[in-house]
């Protein structure tokens, strides 16, 4: 990765941790993960870990956080790692979900943490992308914790990456 890329990827990396500015980035961006709780709580270049809360506004009528709020923080586990990639990149790349699968062990009864360790796989996509100009796509997993430390659910969340065609007028 060029050093270029990774000052730009460690300013977003900086913008996400920073309490205030990562909550207008939530609100902003993704209203829904904002108004549900959903946090980025670490990131670095290879990790991003994201909390669901099990709340009022997050659970469902089983008395267990709502799969959509899970699926939302596991997504975004490894979607920042990519967006971190992507604001660092000379070249204006899409990024797309276009797969979503998982796996659930137990009920989600307290805050659930996710857990992307797919930095360096999504880096090497998202370059490949660049360097070929092919769409590129990777399957990344994101592992959720339970407050003692139990495995809740898996994802495996498929990206699509593709850079950006220039308009021509």
């Amino acid at each position: 990765m060029s050093q270029l890329i990774q000052q730009k990827s460690g300013l977003f990396i900086r913008l996400i941790k920073h309490p205030l500015k990562s909550r207008a980035f939530l609100l902003f961006k993704i209203p829904s993960a904002f108004f549900s709780g959903v946090r980025v709580i670490s990131v670095d270049q290879d990790h991003c870990s994201v909390k669901a809360p099990f709340t009022w506004f997050s659970k469902n009528p089983f008395r267990s956080t709502y799969f959509a709020c899970l699926s939302m923080a596991a997504e975004m586990s490894s979607g920042i790692l990519a967006m971190a990639q992507i604001y660092g990149s000379t070249q204006a790349v899409s990024m797309l979900v276009i797969k979503m699968e998982a796996l659930y062990y137990r009920k989600a009864v307290g805050t659930t943490i996710f857990t992307c360790l797919d930095g360096l796989g999504l880096i090497n996509c998202i370059e490949s992308a660049i360097a070929t100009g092919e769409g590129q796509v990777i399957t990344t997993k994101s592992t959720g914790i339970g407050p003692e430390g139990m495995l809740i659910a898996e994802f495996f969340v498929t990206w699509s990456f593709k850079v950006k065609k220039e308009r021509t007028k």
